[in-house]
């Protein structure tokens, strides 16, 4: 078996107790000794740092960077202002996704791609083909430069207070920028993966990961792993690569706008011009539209959708159990667990931990909000519904869990 990859930040994990594990070829922490629980509330209160290294970052360079992107992403690479980034798709001919990633312009001349750790080499093999036709080069920059995510109600002080008080990027989110940090040299975006309406990716050269990794621990962030990770990318219903996007359970390929987050990442813009997928994606998007309107008498290019479900009844749902629907299987789960959430009661006086089973579910188009379902537990069927959503962002820095009660929705 080949050596796991390590990134720049593995040591301090290591002294830090975690329990490590192979993650897309990469020896990653899965969680520290605080556990998962403490981790996901942690973020959501204050601040947790990720280290997210083992990305994929591709520099996109060339007098025609702007047409290969155009061509080679979904979204509308040249509505990107200098100091933004987008959510884009690596789509294939058939409207499925090779990748998702997200498209980072720093300044004027920057482009970077990151792309998921376990789709690098595949991005690389479907990406290199198609810069041979136009004046572009892609080159793999995934080991020059650590990435850490700054995650939580907190992170942005934490950050400011390093910057010596300079504005650390544009408020908005998707904003990114270069500045330095106590001296050193970063990329700053205001991106993450766990759904906090304050949140940041930071890239810096690897001498200056573990600088940065104790500074903020110093300063009151703490270490949280993959499975943390996980559980409040789940509950924001972010999709991952693998479960949501990519095969389906039964093999086939599942369509880019079966993902509500596609509305945000393709677009038919037309200084855009034609680009690989386009015609399935057009499709696609017509289905879709028809399904908003609950015209469901043609639903052939998007016969699926990934949607939130909740699980009413005790238990724990996890990928690929079935979903039923007035006793017909009408889709399966793509990824479940359990979420941990303060609980406040009627006061703010004192908060309980409690936990609920959550995840998001590959289900027929025709199945809407608030539909109540069946999923198939190790055999018996239990409650679960579909929510609106598993989480507000309406009152930020703080996000809310939204708990669905029979009593009152």
């Amino acid at each position: 078996m080949s050596e796991l990859k390590r990134t720049p930040l593995y040591e301090l994990h290591i002294a830090a107790g975690a329990t490590m594990v192979d993650f897309g070829g990469w020896e990653m922490p899965v969680q520290y000794p605080t556990g998962i629980v403490a981790e996901h509330l942690f973020t959501r209160s204050v601040c947790s740092l990720f280290d997210v290294s083992h990305m994929g970052r591709l520099l996109i360079e060339g007098s025609e960077r702007l047409k290969f992107l155009q061509y080679a992403l979904s979204n509308n690479a040249a509505a990107l202002k200098p100091d933004c980034a987008q959510y884009t798709i690596i789509p294939n001919a058939d409207g499925g996704a090779v990748d998702d990633a997200y498209l980072y312009r720093f300044g004027e001349e920057i482009y970077l791609l990151v792309v998921n750790a376990s789709n690098k080499d595949k991005d690389l093999a479907h990406l290199l083909p198609i810069a041979k036709g136009f004046g572009v080069t892609v080159t793999d920059i995934s080991s020059e430069y650590a990435a850490i995510a700054v995650q939580g109600p907190e992170s942005r002080e934490m950050l400011t207070e390093l910057s010596g008080g300079a504005e650390l990027t544009a408020p908005a989110k998707n904003a990114c920028g270069a500045l330095e940090l106590e001296g050193r040299r970063v990329y700053l975006s205001t991106t993450g993966y766990t759904g906090e309406p304050v949140g940041y990716e930071v890239y810096l050269k690897n001498a200056d990961a573990k600088w940065l990794w104790n500074r903020l621990c110093g300063k009151g962030a703490r270490p949280a792993g993959l499975g943390a990770r996980d559980t409040l990318r789940l509950e924001a219903s972010m999709p991952l690569y693998g479960h949501e996007f990519g095969l389906d359970h039964s093999g086939g390929e599942i369509p880019v706008y079966a993902v509500p987050l596609a509305k945000f990442a393709v677009s038919f813009a037309e200084e855009k011009g034609d680009f690989i997928g386009k015609s399935a994606l057009m499709k696609q998007r017509d289905a879709y539209l028809r399904i908003l309107d609950k015209d469901f008498s043609d639903t052939g290019a998007l016969p699926r959708r990934i949607m939130p479900i909740c699980l009413v009844d005790r238990g724990v749902i996890r990928g690929g159990m079935s979903v039923y629907k007035d006793g017909k299987e009408v889709g399966w789960v793509t990824s479940g667990t359990m979420v941990p959430y303060y609980d406040y009661g009627e006061s703010f006086d004192t908060s309980t931990v409690c936990r609920r089973s959550i995840g998001l579910a590959y289900l027929d188009s025709p199945i809407q909000r608030e539909d109540h379902v069946e999923v198939d537990v190790r055999g018996k069927r239990l409650k679960a519904v579909i929510p609106r959503a598993h989480m507000s962002q309406k009152y930020p820095p703080y996000v809310r869990p939204v708990v669905w009660k029979e009593e009152e929705k």
